[in-house]
């Protein structure tokens, strides 16, 4: 098996929020664990609206984003290139999807029809859960409901 993540699911590693012991216990366990370049920006992008928010100081953002670029090298990073946008455009238009989301779910399916190998996909936005389990992907976690609160 194969573990995407996104931005969402991935942020958890970094940060201890409802979901990080269960993306930490998938990461421990699987022995590819990848996700597309865009994600570095938007983990990025999450600590410092962590700090704008308050719900982290700029020494725990500071730490969190040090050990998230120790790690970068470690996982398997889907290049952004034309084929991956134009099915992106697809999915976002098919799922309903925001833009970067159609892009982490196209960059997983393509993923996966290179790799001939399922692949899970580690996210914690609605929409992205529900579009991966229509288009063949392996969503995580298995109950999305555990870990987001009612709309």
């Amino acid at each position: 098996m194969i573990l995407y993540l996104d931005a969402s699911a991935l942020v958890k590693r970094y940060v201890a929020e409802p979901g990080s012991p269960e993306v930490n216990e998938i990461i421990s366990t699987i022995a590819v664990v990848g996700t597309a370049l865009v994600t570095r920006a938007e983990v990025g992008a999450a600590l410092a609206k962590g700090v704008r928010l308050g719900a982290l100081n700029q020494e725990e953002a500071m730490a969190a984003l040090h050990t998230f670029r120790d790690e970068w090298s470690d996982l398997v990073r889907i290049q952004v290139t034309e084929a991956v946008i134009a099915r992106a455009e697809m999915l976002a238009w098919e799922q309903s999807l925001r833009g970067y989301d159609a892009v982490h779910l196209a960059a997983a399916s393509i993923w996966q029809d290179a790799m001939s190998d399922p692949v899970i996909m580690a996210t914690f936005d609605r929409h992205l859960w529900v579009a991966a389990r229509r288009i063949g992907l392996i969503p995580f976690p298995e109950d999305l409901s555990d870990f987001l609160k009612a709309p």
